[in-house]
């Protein structure tokens, strides 16, 4: 009979210690996400050779040159020393009046490697520079 009381107080005891363990993990965690009202991203005309920088409220859509730009997500992750930057783009080229439904690019990039999943475009690069709040 005792020992019957023993392992349920031992088992009371144990959920307990792990429903602390992982409030106190939870409470402890040191990334932070922010997620951002603004995008800035640094483009290239690879024609001309210039660098632009342009800001798009996220969901709207910008118009920059020959390509349409609509950003819906962008996050900043801070942890340790180097944020990370991610964005959600959908990107559009104008001047394919045959098929405006179809994207030039329509997914995430990250600010620290843009190669994961690139923007492959003859006329301009794309760089995500920074979330804005």
């Amino acid at each position: 009979m005792k020992l019957k009381k023993n392992i349920q107080l031992g088992k009371i005891n144990l959920l307990i210690f792990i429903i602390l363990l992982v409030f106190s993990i939870k409470s402890f965690s040191t990334e932070k996400i922010y997620e951002g009202n603004f995008i800035e991203l640094k483009v290239l005309d690879k024609i001309s050779s210039k660098n632009y920088k342009i800001n798009i409220k996220i969901g709207e859509e910008k118009i920059f040159k020959n390509i349409s730009i609509k950003p819906l997500k962008c996050k900043n992750s801070k942890f340790d020393d180097n944020p990370e930057i991610i964005a959600y783009l959908q990107v559009k080229d104008l001047k394919n009046v045959d098929n405006d439904e179809v994207y030039v690019f329509n997914g995430w990039t990250f600010s620290s490697s843009p190669s994961i999943n690139t923007f492959d475009h003859p006329v301009y690069d794309l760089w995500l520079v920074k979330c804005i709040s």
